[in-house]
């Protein structure tokens, strides 16, 4: 199969590689100058992580692994210092590198510890998920999760490439890829709307087939969106604020639930939420209101959330990144592909736009401690 290759030139100019295979690749993104190299991996990954490590060893590097919680637990201070430690423990200099290997929670975590460890080390990204590999792993923005809410600690570090192996979707579970997919409908109505007609025109299972056309076009459509995006605006002080569509109420259910939701579920309520509002205050068409909800469901996706919790969710969403000192503000659509980030006046417009959308909604399990180990 071969090798699309999509540029972006943020924070420094670096490849994404969307193919098969792609393993191959990474001497050339290191670069001559690194000895050492950290793989980070969650632990559903040990072995594929134990995999790169030795397939670096045997071209000569000083390869070592750094293995951390699955999803959202891996987003904590106490997992950061772990990385460090080893970084240190293993005398890392500012030409050594960090692999991340897994989903979006991985690459924001090891680029974050790249990004302070010495001020800034080379890190390249190995998306294992839809979500990683459309979203978190391209743009150079890092994070980790506090008590308060997520990603509020973090910084822009770019990396050194992303290698987009789609082989690593086989083993993904099927509602993972699928949630994964919530971010790429998300770049459909920001920006592409040839993503929308994929998914209205194809089954789910046509959707799903790792070696088929329309999973490579709609990852390939939606990388390119982030890629223009950020850029055009590397630092969020513009543009690339319409790449949060949707976040600003996925984020505070993801708090509520203690991160216990997969980001694209929290993403996908989160947009039909921004809909209601647009639909009242920049007077989107009801027929794009209702296509939110047809695509969404379509793939599976939730497009509501508890009646009952607003108040607190209300709270959460008015220490969104976006707001400026008590003014909320949201990414709206006046059309499709027609984004903008709005002030909110009144809050009693995100309550009527709420009641559009309140229901009782199924919780989605992650569970499991918070292992550590490097080796």
């Amino acid at each position: 199969m071969t090798v699309t290759r999509i540029d972006v030139d943020a924070g420094g100019s670096y490849p994404v590689l969307v193919g098969q295979g792609l393993l191959g690749q990474l001497p050339e993104l290191l670069g001559p100058r690194a000895e050492k190299v950290l793989v980070i991996h969650p632990r559903a990954l040990r072995t594929t992580g134990e995999t790169v490590r030795d397939d670096l060893r045997t071209l000569g590097l000083d390869a070592i692994v750094a293995e951390i919680p699955d999803a959202e637990e891996a987003k904590h201070i106490q997992v950061a210092a772990f990385c460090w430690q080893v970084l240190g423990q293993s005398d890392f200099t500012r030409t050594d590198a960090i692999i991340t290997l897994g989903g979006g929670a991985v690459s924001d975590l090891g680029g974050f510890v790249a990004a302070t460890w010495l001020r800034g080390i080379s890190v390249i990204h190995i998306p294992t998920t839809v979500l990683g590999m459309v979203d978190a792993s391209i743009g150079g923005k890092t994070g980790i999760n506090t008590a308060e809410g997520k990603n509020l600690v973090g910084s822009f570090h770019a990396p050194a490439g992303v290698l987009v192996d789609l082989d690593t979707l086989r083993t993904l579970p099927e509602h993972e890829l699928f949630t994964g997919l919530a971010e790429v409908v998300k770049t459909g109505f920001i920006a592409d709307p040839a993503i929308l007609d994929l998914v209205a025109e194809h089954s789910k299972a046509e959707i799903a087939e790792v070696d088929g056309p329309v999973l490579r076009e709609l990852i390939e459509r939606s990388i390119a969106v982030k890629a223009d995006v950020v850029s055009t605006d590397f630092k969020e002080s513009g543009r690339r604020e319409i790449l949060n569509y949707g976040h600003t109420l996925g984020h505070a259910i993801e708090h509520k639930e203690r991160y216990q939701w997969r980001h694209g579920a929290a993403v996908s309520v989160g947009m039909v939420f921004a809909a209601e509002v647009a639909a009242m205050v920049k007077n989107l068409p009801t027929e794009v209101v209702d296509l939110h909800r047809e695509l969404l469901s379509k793939l599976g996706l939730p497009t509501g959330y508890r009646a009952d919790v607003w108040p607190q969710l209300l709270e959460t969403m008015k220490r969104d990144k976006k707001a400026r000192g008590s003014m909320l503000r949201m990414v709206l659509l006046s059309d499709i592909a027609a984004p903008a980030t709005v002030e909110i006046p009144d809050v009693s417009i995100l309550h009527t736009a709420y009641q559009e959308i309140g229901e009782e909604s199924p919780r989605v399990p992650l569970g499991g401690d918070l292992g550590l180990r490097a080796k």
